[in-house]
C-alpha cells in the first residue's frame, strides 16, 4: 500500500493513510485484519518473478526450495516468509515459527503481527 502524499502550501508533505479495503476472494469486501489475512495467503502462494501481472516485489520464493535438503530448507522457509510479507506495510512482523517435517514437505505455522492485530496461519512448502 502506497501512502497518499499531499503537498502543503509551505512545501512540506503530509501523508494520509489509505484504507486497506479490498475484494474478498469469497465475495464481498473485506478490510482490516481480514484483508491482511487474505494478502498473506496470496503473497505466500504466488511465486515471485513468474507472472508479469505482479511486481517483482510481490510473492514468495518458497518454490526455490524444491529439492533442497530439510536441514537447509527449514531455516530458509523462515527467511523467505519474512521477506515476502515485509513488502506489506500493514505487517509489523512475523514470529512464533513452528515446523512439522513430512516426507516431501514442511508444514510451517507462524504468527503475523499487523497494525490491526495478530493472527496465526500456516503454509505448506514442498521440498
Amino acid at each position: 500500500m502506497l501512502p497518499n502524499i499531499q503537498p502543503l502550501l509551505d512545501g512540506s508533505v503530509q501523508s494520509k493513510e489509505m484504507p486497506s479495503k479490498t475484494y474478498s476472494l469469497s465475495g464481498g469486501m473485506v478490510d482490516g485484519l481480514e484483508a491482511v489475512q487474505q494478502a498473506v495467503a496470496l503473497a505466500l502462494t504466488i511465486p515471485r518473478y513468474q507472472h508479469l501481472i505482479y511486481s517483482w516485489n510481490y510473492g514468495s520464493e518458497l518454490d526455490t526450495l524444491l529439492g533442497k535438503p530439510t536441514a537447509l530448507a527449514v531455516p530458509e522457509i523462515k527467511r523467505l516468509i519474512g521477506e515476502a510479507l515485509a513488502q506489506d506495510d500493514r505487517i509489523l512482523g512475523v514470529d512464533d515459527f513452528s515446523f512439522t517435517v513430512e516426507k516431501n514437505a514442511v508444514l510451517c505455522r507462524f504468527t503475523v503481527n499487523t497494525r490491526f492485530g495478530s493472527f496465526s496461519t500456516q503454509t505448506e512448502v514442498t521440498i
